[in-house]
């Protein structure tokens, strides 16, 4: 039995060595192109390689490691990085308007999802990553729902290139707009961009305080991650054509990224273990994209090309209509 085990996890290393490799390639390319950020480099690189010269059978297990297994400790580990103390720095507007985007996202991503002739669970998945926090909501909203692989796979590029066009485009839109109104500008950034390595980027186009202030809007989506887990779950069980997965109510590692987050909340901990759990969160979100990409079968990604370009386009364009439109209505 130990034979066997052995065995099985020695199989494990050669994609899982793969995705790190990769990984580490996208970090160092972010440094000479930090506005795109090694996350996307990431899925990108892997998409290229995947599709070309690490296709073979022998590295599937261990991408499918890293694909599932890191992004779900990358979603406990971001626990470490939200307390709810912060939303208070937004104030009460702020938290209105990030209530309406995520509404407003979700139910349009499901709405057009469906027009277009997506699977429930591909449109919750667009729903997730847009409304809330890119990967790692869909690493979380995908085995509540039991989405298939290859879906998730797809989604996840999906929302990851558009927020790579839209983390390069909304900076200068913002600063068109608003001018010097540090809390619009942060609002718009920080309530639609999908990743946070994409709000921190495209906030960095502007100016540090940019980013400091468009994290409070992301951190409050985050925190809101495991109310759209929930709410997923029981859709996707009160559908008679889906299956979803029986255990838990909500996935353990978003249980473990609330509980953690209670606890970060009312005890002071050190700053060291936050910027430690960061640090690790986000090397095992990019692992887990580069793997992504690596399994991906760009073949029949393109072969459904114009449907996924329309989907992307669509939901781009309601999150930054509805940003501005709440933006002014909410007097931010």
């Amino acid at each position: 039995m130990s034979r066997m085990n052995y065995r099985v996890n020695t199989q494990l290393f050669p994609g899982l060595i793969l995705a790190v490799v990769v990984a580490i390639s996208a970090k160092l390319a972010a440094l000479l192109v930090p506005q795109i950020g090694g996350a996307t480099l990431a899925i990108l690189l892997g998409i290229v390689l995947g599709n070309t010269y690490f296709n073979q059978a022998s590295y599937q297990q261990g991408t499918k490691f890293a694909e599932s297994r890191l992004l779900e400790y990358s979603v406990v580990l971001l626990g470490f990085t939200v307390t709810f103390q912060t939303i208070s720095e937004m104030g009460v507007r702020g938290f209105i308007f990030i209530v309406l985007m995520m509404s407003i996202v979700i139910t349009s991503a499901m709405l057009i999802g469906k027009k277009l002739g997506f699977s429930q669970a591909m449109g919750m998945m667009m729903a997730g990553g847009n409304a809330v926090c890119g990967s790692s909501a869909i690493g979380a909203i995908a085995p509540a729902i039991n989405a298939d692989d290859e879906e998730k796979g797809q989604i996840i590029t999906l929302v990851n290139l558009l927020g790579t066009v839209m983390m390069l485009t909304l900076p200068f839109l913002g600063l068109a707009m608003y001018g010097e109104d540090l809390l619009a500008k942060s609002a718009l950034l920080g309530g639609t961009l999908q990743s946070v390595g994409q709000v921190v980027a495209g906030a960095s186009l502007l100016d540090e305080e940019v980013v400091k202030y468009a994290m409070l809007f992301k951190i409050t989506r985050i925190i809101l991650l495991t109310v759209v887990v929930i709410l997923f779950k029981k859709m996707a069980k009160n559908n008679p054509q889906s299956t979803p997965n029986k255990g838990l109510p909500i996935p353990w590692y978003v249980l473990g990224f609330l509980l953690i987050c209670i606890f970060n909340s009312f005890t002071t901990l050190p700053q060291w273990l936050s910027q430690t759990a960061q640090f690790i969160s986000g090397w095992f979100e990019t692992t887990a994209l580069a793997a992504i990409g690596l399994r991906l079968d760009f073949r029949k990604f393109v072969k459904e090309g114009p449907r996924f370009l329309y989907y992307g386009l669509s939901i781009g364009a309601v999150q930054t209509v509805a940003a501005v439109l709440l933006i002014w209505l909410l007097q931010i």
